[in-house]
């Protein structure tokens, strides 16, 4: 009989080769309309969401400023379709005038909130680890969130574009488990309203990179979070990244107010 805790006895080994495959991610959009609109254009945009035929595998978010998210909630009929709000507090309530919280997003009917957009980093001087507690406390609360990231001019010609990105998520990593609920954005912020765009390859290479830092720090949920491209998108540049692997979607600013955003929802028919 063969002892199996005798320092003599060698058990057989077996090498197992790693299996690398691609989750199949929603194809998402987003559609930031930062400070504009009125009633009556938050209206017919929504209204012309409505009318439209939009796949129905395809996760539509739309982030109307503060004052008409009520407002886009009613007017809002199709299921696919999410309301967000542009930005949230880390606190339920209290004397922080200007600020909106997590509750009264939910209270007025959506389920979304966007953080750490790059004007929010640049303009208002966000930290990331501000960015970081508000995004825990809307998830905390019951919000799902569309986390930015993203590079400067002269970041990027210094070639930490990934270095950034990653300190970024980092500070969202270390106090965030689950990311179940959470949509990253990479925005490069030389691309955000300059009509200039990173090229499908360029995009693709960085989000491979963004994923595979996850990896690192999230490990295997890494392969279901939804990495959505941010830059000037438009309806004519949008079908160029449609083979591209790691880009599961995109965060578009002023071609969600035109009718063209209908183009970038179906670029991937």
């Amino acid at each position: 009989m063969v002892d199996l805790l005798s320092a003599d006895f060698a058990p057989p080994t077996f090498q197992l080769k790693s299996i690398h495959f691609t989750m199949a991610r929603q194809f998402f959009v987003g559609g930031n309309f930062k400070m504009n609109g009125t009633k009556d254009s938050v209206t017919k945009i929504i209204e012309g969401l409505n009318s439209a035929d939009l796949p129905s595998n395809v996760q539509v978010v739309i982030a109307p400023p503060a004052p008409y998210l009520g407002l886009a909630v009613e007017v809002n009929k199709q299921s696919t379709v999410a309301i967000s709000a542009q930005n949230v507090y880390d606190k339920a309530s209290g004397a922080y005038t200007g600020e909106i919280s997590a509750n009264q997003v939910l209270d007025l009917g959506a389920t979304w909130t966007l953080t750490g957009h790059s004007e929010r980093r640049t303009l208002i001087k966000e930290s990331d680890e501000f960015i970081a507690e508000k995004t825990k406390f809307a998830i905390e609360q019951g919000l799902s969130v569309i986390l930015c990231i993203g590079e400067t001019l002269e970041e990027r010609k210094a070639g930490i574009t990934l270095d950034v990105c990653a300190r970024q998520l980092d500070a969202v990593s270390k106090i965030i488990s689950d990311w179940s609920k959470i949509v990253v954005a990479y925005e490069p912020v030389w691309a955000i309203g300059t009509g200039l765009a990173a090229t499908p390859e360029d995009a693709q290479e960085t989000h491979k990179g963004i994923r595979a830092h996850l990896a690192k720090t999230i490990g295997e949920q890494s392969e279901t979070v939804q990495i959505l491209y941010g830059g000037s998108v438009n309806g004519k540049n949008a079908p160029e990244f449609k083979d591209k692997v790691d880009v599961d979607g995109f965060l578009v600013g002023g071609a969600s107010l035109k009718p063209e955003f209908v183009d970038i929802i179906r670029s991937r028919l």
